[in-house]
């Protein structure tokens, strides 16, 4: 079964992260069938959001530097350089020290790549590649996003694919039911995985089942229309903890059953039954009127008789008279 997972992050995750969130998603996608795209709609605000919970670590994070620089605390372990294996007992000179070295090659690596040109650019990425990466997975703890809190890089990172939408109201929504309704008219799925709890995509959902394609739902909100509409549904939590999977393959058995039951179903179709009928009908007609030859005709009838018209024929009164005369 082909799925596409489809989510609109206009309102992100509460309880989970957004990078734990879609690989859980898809896991759990993957059990329903193969993921074939795992897209996600935002607007710029979703980005730019910061949730209370990050908000309140970076704050605790902040006084807690500022602790550690008047020796009033002190880490149980130091703080280890994620690309060079240097260690620091301080915390915001080890910011330093990453800012000051790794970004700054980080940067000078990228430059060089952006300004080389054919096979000298593949090499220059091949050469540079375990690096960047090195580079990338240090920084990913460490270094704090000066807009959001990489809501979009934690998605690419799982494997979505992010397209930003314009900050008008409903705009993501309708992006997404535009993205369903092509999909669904190239018939390029057979599984809808939606992430949103907006009841607006009722009718898309309900249009995804009179085309005969299944719906899977998630949000937050345990009980609402979106989840009513759909052949399954599932919380966040659901997902975290694995319930999600594990339900997985029941839901898929049942749905194969009810294909299987639907094929051996009867329906009625008057059109369909009446055409039949008088296929039969006519057929019946042409075989009683091909019993007869023109020989048989003639002798029943008499030479006479075949060559009259069938309205100018005499009764059976008459023909049993004039024999008798």
């Amino acid at each position: 079964m082909r799925m596409h997972i489809l989510a609109s992050y206009n309102k992100p995750p509460k309880s989970v992260s957004p990078y734990d969130a879609a690989l859980k998603l898809k896991k759990a996608a993957q059990q329903f069938g193969f993921v074939k795209h795992m897209i996600a709609y935002a607007n710029q605000h979703s980005f730019s959001y910061v949730p209370p919970k990050v908000m309140a670590q970076r704050r605790g994070r902040k006084a807690l530097n500022g602790l550690e620089n008047m020796g009033v605390v002190k880490p149980n372990e130091p703080y280890v350089c994620g690309v060079c294996g240097r260690r620091f007992y301080y915390h915001e000179k080890f910011m330093n020290h990453f800012k000051q070295i790794h970004e700054r090659e980080h940067i000078k690596r990228l430059n060089q790549i952006e300004s080389a040109r054919g096979k000298r650019r593949l090499n220059m990425v091949e050469r540079y590649s375990l690096k960047m990466e090195k580079y990338r997975r240090a920084a990913r703890n460490i270094l704090t996003p000066k807009v959001g809190y990489s809501l979009g890089d934690e998605l690419k990172r799982a494997g979505f694919w992010v397209r930003m939408v314009s900050d008008e109201p409903q705009a993501a929504d309708a992006a997404l039911r535009c993205h369903m309704v092509d999909m669904m008219d190239r018939r390029m799925t057979e599984c809808l995985f939606l992430v949103s709890d907006d009841s607006d995509f009722v009718g898309i959902l309900r249009e995804a089942k009179l085309r005969c394609l299944k719906t899977v739902v998630v949000g937050d909100i345990n009980e609402g229309v979106l989840k009513r509409t759909a052949d399954a549904a599932f919380s966040w939590q659901e997902i975290m903890i694995g319930k999600a999977r594990s339900q997985a393959v029941s839901v898929v058995k049942k749905w194969k059953d009810q294909t299987v039951l639907q094929k051996l179903e009867w329906k009625y179709d008057p059109e369909k039954e009446k055409k039949f009928y008088f296929d039969e009908i006519e057929s019946e007609d042409d075989s009683d009127i091909g019993c007869f030859s023109s020989d048989e005709c003639g002798s029943l009838l008499g030479k006479e008789d075949c060559e009259r018209a069938w309205w100018e024929l005499d009764s059976k009164v008459e023909c049993v008279r004039r024999r008798s005369e």
